[in-house]
């Protein structure tokens, strides 16, 4: 089952926004400590796995790209899936991404008000200590026991900074056009890729890549306005 928000209208956008600022965000919520938060914690992983790596042999190194694609898989399955379509045990998943998100973003209201707003953007802390406690660490752990401990933190390391890849770039998307971040080389190109995404009439369909489009190319879901022939057979069929 999928679900399309309403028409992407200034008023209606408006209003989902004051409802959700008063039922969703907390009055203690500080967006900055938010994302600082999330930074941190991965950076931190991130350097105790580069200050535990030991004399790295050339083909322990073939685990970064491998890490970096399967995130990549992973980042646009889980997209193009659970976070938008019903899934049992993944409800919540659901809606914090078609049924929220997707009603404070739209692809004519893309940036957010204020640091308040970034509780609809960052995934919740409890997800990064789920996603290291939960994924990366157990991985590590049965990649350290097969293969080497050089492997298992190359793995840590990369699938981390991929988690902080992500957030950092689909923040950048969310900040107003005329930011610094908005501004950063290749983030405007990418940008309006997350916002075509961000089109009701596309989120179903198209763009499911938050970062780089990779897998979007490989499965036939990569939508610009020049190379949507395939995208635009599917809405038609819909």
């Amino acid at each position: 089952m999928t679900a399309t928000p309403p028409p992407d209208t200034a008023a209606n956008v408006a209003a989902w926004r004051d409802r959700y600022r008063a039922t969703e965000i907390s009055p203690g919520y500080r967006g900055g400590l938010h994302l600082a938060f999330t930074s941190f914690v991965c950076l931190a992983i991130m350097g105790l796995g580069l200050a535990s790596l030991d004399a790295v042999r050339p083909l322990e190194w073939l685990t970064v790209p491998l890490t970096f694609l399967y995130a990549n898989l992973v980042e646009y399955i889980g997209h193009r899936g659970p976070m938008h379509h019903r899934t049992p045990g993944l409800g919540l998943v659901f809606r914090r991404h078609t049924l929220q998100h997707h009603r404070f973003f739209t692809r004519h209201a893309m940036s957010f008000d204020s640091p308040r707003d970034y509780k609809a953007v960052l995934f919740p802390p409890v997800l990064l200590v789920f996603f290291v406690g939960a994924f990366a660490l157990p991985a590590g752990l049965a990649i350290a026991w097969l293969l080497s401990a050089n492997t298992a933190w190359l793995f840590v390391i990369t699938a981390v900074g991929y988690f902080l890849n992500y957030e950092w770039l689909h923040f950048a998307y969310h900040t107003p056009p005329d930011s610094l971040c908005s501004r950063l080389p290749g983030i405007r190109r990418l940008r309006q890729l997350h916002q075509y995404h961000h089109d009701p009439s596309l989120m179903q369909h198209a763009n499911f890549n938050i970062t780089y489009p990779i897998a979007d190319r490989l499965f036939g879901t990569y939508f610009r306005p020049d190379s949507g022939a395939v995208i635009r057979s599917e809405l038609r069929s819909d």
